[in-house]
């Protein structure tokens, strides 16, 4: 599936959009709003399901690598990213009724390698790279809807990915040790799962 992307308009991701869930909250008093990443939404339709592709540039957020913002998604829905280009850190969690979480691990999955969302699980994309981009699909349910204010609320995701490595996030209580999880090699051949509520 090829898109020219120079011939379309993108949502774009800024970094005040994003100061909710940044974790270097001193370099953000230091620095302008400019543009994070790029999202091309409903490239493709079929079978309820919808095809996006999101550009996420290489950069540093202070310490961190730059990410999503994050959310989880209002019901059961799962959702699938393929890699196109570069390399991506999908970064998984869940949380109980009391807000805890209870587990989460982390997927690095490389071009052509894919990733389930699992559902209930919140999840942040990132690129781990300080010189090349990323470029992400996903397929979702034209039905799904994400709510971003638990990590709003939270200042991002229970772990940051950082020049230091994997730092908790001390908003959270109490944190599960990080676990890591292999990507799938390819794309799922039958992807109705996506479309279960």
């Amino acid at each position: 599936m090829k898109h020219d992307l120079s011939k379309l308009t993108p949502d774009i991701r800024k970094l005040n959009d994003m100061k909710a869930v940044i974790a270097d909250q001193k370099w953000l008093k230091t620095t302008t709003d400019s543009d994070l990443y790029y999202m091309y939404r409903g490239l493709e339709e079929k079978d309820e399901l919808r095809y996006d592709i999101t550009v996420v540039p290489a950069q540093m957020l202070g310490s961190e690598f730059v990410k999503t913002k994050g959310h989880y998604h209002i019901g059961a829905w799962q959702e699938l990213y393929t890699v196109l280009e570069g390399e991506s850190i999908y970064l998984q969690q869940k949380k109980n009724n009391n807000g805890d979480i209870e587990d989460v691990f982390a997927v690095r999955a490389k071009k052509g390698e894919s990733v389930i969302m699992k559902p209930f699980y919140g999840h942040v994309t990132i690129n781990p790279s300080k010189t090349e981009k990323l470029k992400m699909a996903n397929w979702i349910s034209d039905k799904c809807k994400s709510d971003y204010s638990f990590f709003e609320k939270m200042q991002g995701a229970c772990y940051y990915y950082t020049v230091n490595g994997w730092i908790k996030n001390e908003n959270y209580k109490s944190v599960p040790e990080l676990r890591f999880e292999e990507p799938l090699k390819s794309i799922p051949q039958n992807l109705s799962f996506l479309k279960q509520d």
